[in-house]
Order: structure tokens, then C-alpha cells, then sequence
């Protein structure tokens, strides 16, 4: 099953959403399509708060990060590819999103991404308790 991509990345934002209220978080996914993170969540007595960037692949593809390692932002990522069939998140601090990618150049044009074998990993596989509890 293929989605259009607008409805590929509501399913991972919300995929994610769903997974961050188990965890007891409040959970506000941010305007679509606007720069930024994808989701503000915070603790159920709000001294806690969290900037979360969601990345949503039809298939396990590799994720674009841009011309610059300089843009990720936010206090988690969070990868979910297959979304229409079987998800799977992969949670990532930035730290690992900018260590772990990967620099191309083609035509004078620089750009970054996650190749599937640095994201797909136990470590970050459906890892939800590395953001710990709302």
C-alpha cells in the first residue's frame, strides 16, 4: 500500500503522537508544513518539555536531512518507515542524527541523509523509553 506523502507524514506524526500519550506525555503536534519540529510535548505536571522532529518513510528508505547538518533541530527524532503497513520507530537524539549521516555531493550540490542501516538499529529500534515518562 502506497500513501500520498502529506498523508504518509500525518501517519508517523501520529503514530508518534499515539506512542508519546502511552508514555503520559501531552502531546501537540505543531502546525504542518511550517519550519520547525513536528510535536511539543510535555509532562503531565509541565516542568518537563519536549521538541520532537518526525521523519515518515512509506518503505524503509533512506531519510533527507537537507544541505545542512546545522537544521536539526529539536530534542528527539523520531524515524517511522513502513507507515502504511507494518510501522516501525526508530527514536534518535540529534547527536546521533548528525553523527550518524551520511554527506553527498552531485553537481556542486551538497545534501545529507540517513541511510536505512545507520536508523535501523536495536538500539533505536522502537526504543520509546529512551524519551522516558510525561
Amino acid at each position: 500500500m502506497t500513501l500520498d506523502p502529506q498523508l504518509t507524514g500525518n501517519a508517523g506524526l501520529y503514530y508518534t503522537c499515539y506512542h508519546l500519550s502511552l508514555l503520559g506525555w501531552n502531546v501537540m503536534p505543531t502546525a504542518r508544513n511550517a519550519r520547525g519540529v513536528d510535536i511539543i510535548a510535555y509532562s503531565q505536571d509541565a516542568t518537563r518539555k519536549l521538541a520532537i522532529q518526525v521523519k515518515a518513510l512509506s518503505k524503509r528508505n533512506p531519510v533527507p536531512l537537507g544541505t545542512s547538518l546545522d537544521k536539526i533541530m529539536g530534542d528527539v527524532w523520531v524515524v517511522v518507515n513502513k507507515v502504511a503497513t507494518t510501522p516501525s520507530a526508530f527514536i534518535l537524539l540529534p547527536s546521533e542524527v548528525r553523527e550518524l549521516a551520511k554527506r553527498g555531493e552531485k553537481e556542486g550540490r551538497v545534501s545529507f541523509w540517513l541511510q536505512p542501516t545507520s536508523y535501523d538499529q536495536e538500539t533505536f529500534k522502537e526504543r520509546w523509553e529512551r524519551i522516558g515518562h510525561g
